[in-house]
C-alpha cells in the first residue's frame, strides 16, 4: 500500500492527499517512468551523469504551471550543459507538445506522468483528490544523489525560484 500524507500542500486552504513517499535532501532519488513528447519512455536514467531539475506541475494549460515553466525556460539558457531541466505533469504528451510549441518553449524537456503516474507516487506529489501531481522542485546530482527539494504548500503558488536558481548554480560550478 502505497504511503499517504496530508498537511504538506493544500488548495484555497483545503489540505490534499499526497502519495507517495516525502523526498528529502541526501536521499537518493527513486526511479520513474513517464513519457516524453515523443512517447519514448523517460526515466531517472535518462541523462544520467548529469545534473537534473524536475519541476513537479498540475497542468501546463495552468496560469502557475504556464508561468513556473516559461520562467525555468528562459534561465535553463543560462545553465551550463551539463543540467538538464524537465516539467513533469499529468498532462497528455500531445499536449505538452502543443503547448510547448505555442509557448516557445525549448530548453527544457516536458514529459508526462499521464499513464502510470509513476513520478508523482514516486517523488511524493501524487494529489489523490485530483490524480494531478502538486507543485514541487527536485534537484537531483550526477551520482542520482537529492541535493534540493521543495513541496510549495499552496497549489496555486510559485515556487522559490532564487532558492532552486541557487541550488542549480552551486551544484553545476
Amino acid at each position: 500500500m502505497a504511503v499517504e500524507r496530508t498537511g504538506v500542500v493544500g488548495s484555497r486552504g483545503k489540505s490534499l492527499t499526497l502519495v507517495g513517499p516525502g523526498i528529502k535532501v541526501g536521499d537518493k532519488a527513486p526511479n520513474f517512468k513517464a513519457l516524453a513528447n515523443d512517447l519514448s519512455e523517460v526515466t531517472l536514467d535518462t541523462d544520467k551523469g548529469k545534473v537534473r531539475l524536475y519541476l513537479s506541475v498540475a497542468s501546463l494549460d495552468t496560469g502557475v504551471c504556464d508561468t513556473e515553466t516559461k520562467r525555468f525556460n528562459q534561465e535553463v539558457a543560462n545553465f551550463p550543459g551539463d543540467v538538464v531541466v524537465y516539467t513533469v505533469s499529468c498532462d497528455l504528451p500531445f499536449a505538452q507538445k502543443r503547448w510547448c510549441g505555442v509557448s516557445n518553449v525549448s530548453n527544457l524537456k516536458t514529459v508526462s506522468d499521464h499513464r502510470d503516474v509513476s513520478f508523482g507516487a514516486a517523488y511524493g506529489t501524487l494529489i489523490k483528490e485530483t490524480r494531478w501531481l502538486c507543485r514541487a522542485v527536485f534537484l537531483v546530482d550526477k551520482d542520482g544523489v537529492v541535493q534540493y527539494v521543495e513541496y510549495v504548500p499552496e497549489v496555486g503558488h510559485e515556487p522559490n525560484y532564487d532558492a532552486a536558481l541557487k541550488a542549480v548554480k552551486a551544484l553545476a560550478a
